[in-house]
């Protein structure tokens, strides 16, 4: 049998087969109205926040209450533990407490470079010298 023959019948059969598929009457569709997302992907509606009613969000630090603390910095014995009390005190605001902790890594890592700045600067001056310090 050749396979054009199979073709055709098979084709006959589904011409006339009416029950398999059945047209769906005509429904007018809408107007084209382009997709309008009520809020953007993935992000929250803005609304006015107060500090006072939200307890994520603090008062920011004054420009008073910097320019004191600078002032307070400058005394030399009650600088230096007034900037361990604001690094680790419980009622110190947030940004204020996270900036003095910088400020005690800053002096840290100054605190070594000058170690070793000085103890190189000495073995250059021994060396120099060779003054008999070991001897």
């Amino acid at each position: 049998m050749d396979n054009n023959n199979l073709y055709e019948k098979d084709n006959q059969n589904q011409s006339g087969d009416q029950g398999q598929f059945q047209q769906q009457p005509y429904q007018p569709q809408q107007p084209y109205q382009p997709y309008q997302p009520q809020q953007p992907y993935q992000q929250q509606p803005y609304q006015q926040q107060s500090y006072q009613g939200n307890t994520d969000l603090e008062e920011p630090v004054t420009f008073a209450d910097w320019m004191i603390s600078t002032l307070i910095m400058c005394i030399p014995c009650v600088g230096i533990i007034m900037i361990f009390v604001w690094a680790f005190g419980s009622n110190t605001k947030k940004s204020k407490s996270n900036y003095f902790k910088a400020m005690l890594v800053w002096t840290a890592i100054g605190f070594v470079l000058a170690i070793v700045m000085g103890g190189a600067f000495a073995a250059i001056l021994a060396s120099i010298a060779d003054t008999g310090l070991y001897y």
